[in-house]
């Protein structure tokens, strides 16, 4: 089966930023992306769980996109442009889909 080049890109990010950096994506032109609830984890300060939390605010999410490797930049920028001032870590990987078109 032929398969087509494409970039995923994974935004973890405070829940309460989500819809700000979602905005920013779709007026970059992005037209497809997955929010994922994130559990917790560890990081520079330290590990956090969302166990025990009653308020939306103090989790955080992962938006993930997958897109041809000639958008991406675009992409970047827009993320950035949220991410900068917040927690937020943003990573890029290869990756190959079977329906090109869909990205």
């Amino acid at each position: 089966m032929k398969t087509h080049l494409a970039k995923r890109v994974e935004i973890t990010i405070e829940t309460v930023m989500q819809s700000r950096l979602t905005d920013a994506l779709t007026r970059a032109g992005v037209t497809g992306y997955t929010v994922l609830p994130v559990l917790g984890g560890s990081g520079r300060s330290g590990e956090w769980s969302r166990q025990g939390q009653v308020s939306r605010g103090q989790g955080m999410v992962q938006v993930i996109c997958i897109i041809k490797p000639e958008r991406v930049d675009d992409l970047l920028e827009a993320a950035f442009a949220v991410v900068e001032r917040h927690i937020g870590v943003v990573s890029v990987v290869d990756c190959e889909v079977l329906r090109a078109e869909r990205f």
